[in-house]
């Protein structure tokens, strides 16, 4: 059971995990051992809140794919226990930073004197260029 929130959690039923071979260099066991880990999470047919569905199938992840599937792949370390650990962290991770709303933004607009330094800055810069010109007689 992954726990997500004091109320929320994920059992272990709806996610599916497959040890498969790491990529890259590896020395000896590259070949041999399947130590990386393929997470696999199906949104639509989770059990969690439709609040927590929306916002995942909204949420602009390479990890999302169309069909509302996440897809971790962890390989950084050399068991595949730890693998195992790090992957369900990061859909753990995924997963609690939909639960906060977004801060709205609001649109502000520059103060006067802000607007003031940046017209006398532009002057003095164009009189700067001003006095490149070509000298003449």
């Amino acid at each position: 059971m992954l726990k997500i929130s004091r109320n929320i959690s994920i059992p272990d039923t709806e996610i599916a995990l497959s040890a498969i071979r790491a990529q890259g260099a590896g020395g000896q066991n590259v070949n041999k051992v399947s130590s990386a880990i393929h997470l696999r999470f199906n949104i639509n047919t989770s059990s969690l809140p439709d609040f927590y569905k929306q916002r995942l199938l909204c949420k602009k992840d390479r990890r999302i794919n169309k069909d509302g599937i996440i897809v971790i792949k962890a390989q950084q370390y050399r068991t595949q226990e730890k693998n195992r650990d790090a992957a369900l962290e990061r859909l753990q991770a995924l997963v609690k930073s939909v639960a906060v709303a977004p801060k709205a933004r609001r649109p502000t607009k520059p103060g006067k004197n802000a607007q003031q330094r940046r017209l006398d800055s532009k002057t003095r810069r164009g009189k700067t260029k001003v006095l490149r010109g070509k000298v003449s007689d």
